[in-house]
Parts: C-alpha cells; sequence; structure tokens
C-alpha cells in the first residue's frame, strides 16, 4: 500500500477497521517516505481500543499523524466497554490521541514543512445539523419523515449521542462557533488544509446513491469557509465516495477507502489506488488540472 516518492502529506478516512479485511489493509500501510504526514479523517472504528490500536499503529510508522473524528468513533455501541456518551466520548479519544503523539481538533494547528507549499493543517469536528435537506422540506422533522419513509436512516440516529448538548443540532452549532473562532485566529499569510470527516460544502452529496442520507453529511454553515479563510485545500471523507472534485478553483478530497465490498469493487477500475492514502501535497501536474 505504497503512495508516493518523496515525503508528501497524505490523506485516508473511513478505514473501518472492525472488518478484518480492513484491519489487514491497514497493517500493509506505510510511507514510501520518512518525513510522510498522514492525515486521518474519521470513521476509524467504533470500539475505542481499535481507533487507539489503528492510530498507535500509524503513529509509529509516519513522521505524524492528523486526526479529525468520524461518527464511528463517536458513537456509543453495547459490545464497547467504554460506555462514554457524545461530547465526553470524544473528549476520551482527545486524550488518547495526544498519549500517542496524534493531533486532533483540539491542538495546534500542525505546519507541514513541504518544499515550496507550507500549509497548516487544521483537523475539525463540526458534525451536521440535518440543514442538507431535500427539496420541498422547511424543517428538520419534514426531512426526516421523508427520509425514514424512504427507508433511509442513519445509525447515528441509535448510536450517537449529544451529550451534554440538547441536540446534535446544537452541538454542532458550538462546534462551527469554536472552529470558526479558531480558524479567524490562524495568520491570513498562511494557507490551510481543512481536515472534517463530513464534507464541507453539499454538493458531493449529489453523488449519492440515497439522496436523502445527505441530512446526516454535513452542515450549511460551512458552506464558505473556503472562501473565507486562506484554504489550500479540504479534505474529507464519509461518503465512501473517493473522488476530487473542484469548487472555486480549489480542490475537495474525499479520500474513504470504506468497508470491504466497497474497495474491492473500486479496485477493477483503480487498482491499489482504490486503498492507498491520496496524496494531499505537494500536488501533481495531473493533481492541479481541473
Amino acid at each position: 500500500m505504497k503512495v508516493s516518492h518523496g515525503a508528501a502529506l497524505l490523506a485516508v478516512s473511513d478505514l473501518h477497521v472492525s472488518h478484518p479485511a480492513n484491519r489487514e489493509l491497514l497493517r500493509q500501510l506505510h510511507p514510501d517516505s520518512p518525513g510522510d504526514w498522514l492525515i486521518v479523517a474519521g470513521d476509524v472504528a467504533e470500539r475505542m481500543a481499535d481507533v487507539e490500536w489503528a492510530l498507535e499503529l500509524l503513529a509509529n510508522r509516519f513522521a505524524k499523524v492528523i486526526w479529525a473524528p468520524g461518527n464511528h468513533e463517536l458513537w456509543t455501541i453495547p459490545s464497547d466497554p467504554v460506555a462514554l456518551r457524545g461530547e465526553h466520548r470524544y473528549r476520551q479519544l482527545v486524550e488518547i490521541c495526544r498519549s500517542l503523539g496524534v493531533v486532533t481538533p483540539e491542538d495546534p494547528y500542525p505546519v507541514w514543512p513541504g518544499a515550496g507549499c507550507t500549509v497548516a493543517v487544521a483537523p475539525l469536528l463540526v458534525l451536521y445539523d440535518y440543514s442538507f435537506r431535500p427539496p420541498g422540506t422547511r424543517t428538520k422533522e419534514e426531512a426526516l419523515a421523508r427520509a425514514y419513509r424512504a427507508g433511509v436512516v442513519c445509525t447515528d440516529e441509535v448510536l450517537l449521542h449529544p451529550d451534554p448538548y440538547p441536540s446534535l443540532d446544537a452541538w454542532c452549532e458550538a462546534r462551527v462557533a469554536e472552529t470558526e473562532r479558531r480558524l479567524a485566529a490562524v495568520d491570513p499569510q498562511v494557507p490551510l488544509v481543512l481536515v472534517n470527516h463530513h464534507p464541507l460544502v453539499r454538493e458531493p452529496t449529489a453523488m449519492l446513491r440515497y439522496p436523502e442520507f445527505a441530512l446526516w453529511c454535513g452542515t450549511s454553515r460551512t458552506a464558505d469557509w473556503h472562501r473565507r479563510f486562506n484554504v489550500a485545500s479540504v479534505v474529507y471523507g464519509h461518503l465512501h465516495l473517493r473522488h476530487t472534485a473542484w469548487y472555486d478553483g480549489m480542490p475537495f478530497m474525499e479520500v474513504s477507502v470504506g468497508y470491504p465490498r466497497e474497495w474491492a469493487a473500486r479496485a477493477d477500475s483503480m487498482g491499489d489506488d482504490s486503498i492507498r492514502p491520496r496524496r494531499v501535497l505537494p500536488l501533481s501536474e495531473v493533481g492541479r488540472a481541473r
């Protein structure tokens, strides 16, 4: 699972190492260069011990690992001995990461010292607020009712708890406000790579097989961040639709591995590119084309 021939800023997400085949993929993941950094954009696993195992393995191999949580890390599942919920679960994951030397959304944004393209890498947790609603629905309740009628319901509705906030909407609002404050404090001369599990703009959700699932995919509050701040690129996962799209002249990279059935299906057309980390920087000439 090799990735590049020089020190690079790489990214991957949706490793889902609770699946044995994905766990084996992770065991095979090595940098090409001792200087490679790896962004992990969420959905490592559901059980806290599995998240720790995976991030420790990566931290021992890459020069730096940067983690943004996905919804799966924040789930409270019955089989996990760690029964923490919501914000308390997230804070425990942050402490585990810090013990491993892994950068989290609560830490200073590290500056990647790439040749000619120095950037600050900003891992984020902003969640979602049901604002990616289908046409014709005006409220969260209407949108959820339509999704339920279509048989499209995210497991978050059962396993992702907002404690101590009254709702996921409220937790999202708090995270957006705090993140905006931190991004505004960054030196405007320093370009940013924004890393979030959910897409920061709605456009990529148009590719979903079931459009109702967009409800659980982000918030409209972040739609202008790539224009408001000095952003070089955006990295995300969650959709399990590995691709790069350009919005306002900027690359938005979906970097998911996904479930075994998904990456196995992609392998026919993408080969090893279906599973290996994607290079964020430096951009190749192909990567610059749009």
